[in-house]
């Protein structure tokens, strides 16, 4: 497949904007084409970096020195005024637990952005102002994708159909129906838990479009039935990824967007077994919508069952996520989840590795 890199040539102004977008690219070749980029497994809790998605870009618009949400674009601050500065903070978020990769039938017309995630509905208000980026129709160019946590998966990139109008309310049949893009398994390159972790690959952007438009990804974990979904606007009129709508983003990469922590403690045992509690607690200074807990069994032992929490495993590891009731904490709060080992000499780890998303 022939291919060129894009190089956005960016204004003084967005060129601040830009460093952080050039690490962090989005997905997007051609129409029926299945990429598989790299042998590696796809590892990562994201959103599209390159076009930016809404959530994304109304983070950096919104980020102040001191760590505060004050959106700045007049889009972005409709989407806070409807659902609060809590989602901008979790910009990598936007997910279904329960999606298993569904779209036409699954979310709902007026809700394709969040994905019929209701913490995020601000971000499906039709607007001209959203933050957009600057695309030439045809080209072919990298894209990469944010890796916040560590789960394998497909991408499927969609766009909308010609005479796309962002101040209507978007509904499935404003998006052409088959994706342009499948990405199979692509690689990741940086830390996951990092605005700098990314999945890249390249592909070709739709040819003979102009004007405004919408790209659709759908994120499918194979490991699970959890999707991610997101809304990046854009517009074809010979642009290289420029990026406007977004005020100077000044260090976009800090602060972390929130903290948590999580201890183990064993409730009962016996002869070849024990059970467990994990208490998840938001330890930060802003809400999250989400957390993962990580750890690694002791040698011979394996989770029989777990409760209040969406597991997979590898190995000895084990890495569970929030069920939709229990992911949304306030700076303070707490939850628990639960489970049962077998295998003999309990577990001493008294606290365990812990990351919103």
């Amino acid at each position: 497949m022939h291919v060129t890199t894009l190089r956005s040539i960016l204004p003084k102004r967005h060129r601040a904007l830009f460093l952080v977008l050039l690490a962090l690219v989005t997905t997007i070749p051609a129409l029926g084409l299945v990429v598989t980029a790299g042998s590696g497994e796809a590892e990562a809790h994201g959103t599209p970096m390159k076009p930016g998605s809404r959530t994304f870009l109304c983070w950096q618009d919104g980020l102040t020195d001191t760590g505060e949400i004050k959106p700045v674009n007049p889009a972005c601050k409709a989407a806070q005024q409807v659902s609060g500065t809590t989602p901008f903070y979790n910009w990598f978020s936007v997910l279904r637990s329960d999606g298993a990769g569904r779209t036409r039938g699954f979310v709902p017309d007026g809700q394709l952005c969040s994905g019929g995630n209701t913490n995020f509905t601000g971000f499906n208000t039709p607007s001209k102002d959203w933050p957009l980026t600057h695309l030439t129709s045809g080209a072919t160019v990298d894209f990469s994708y944010n890796a916040w946590a560590a789960h394998p998966g497909w991408f499927y990139v969609y766009i909308t159909k010609d005479g796309f109008d962002p101040t209507k309310t978007l509904t499935w049949n404003d998006m052409e129906e088959r994706p342009f893009l499948s990405v199979d398994h692509p690689p990741l390159n940086g830390s996951p838990g990092t605005v700098e972790a990314n999945y890249s690959w390249r592909g070709q952007l739709p040819a003979n479009k102009s004007g405004r438009h919408l790209i659709y990804m759908v994120w499918q974990r194979s490991d699970s039935q959890e999707t991610f979904y997101s809304c990046s606007d854009i517009v074809f009129d010979g642009g290289n990824g420029e990026v406007t709508g977004v005020k100077e983003p000044g260090n976009p990469t800090d602060p972390v967007p929130g903290q948590c922590s999580a201890t183990r403690r064993t409730t009962g045992s016996w002869s070849g077994g024990y059970q467990s509690e994990v208490t998840v607690k938001n330890t930060g200074d802003v809400p999250m919508l989400g957390w993962m807990v990580d750890w690694t069994l002791p040698s011979g032992q394996s989770v029989r069952s777990l409760w209040s929490g969406n597991a997979t495993y590898s190995g000895q590891n084990v890495m569970v996520h929030n069920v939709d009731w229990n992911g949304s904490l306030d700076p303070g709060e707490s939850t628990t989840f639960g489970y049962v080992a077998d295998g003999s000499g309990g577990d001493p780890a008294t606290s365990l590795a812990c990351r919103v998303g």
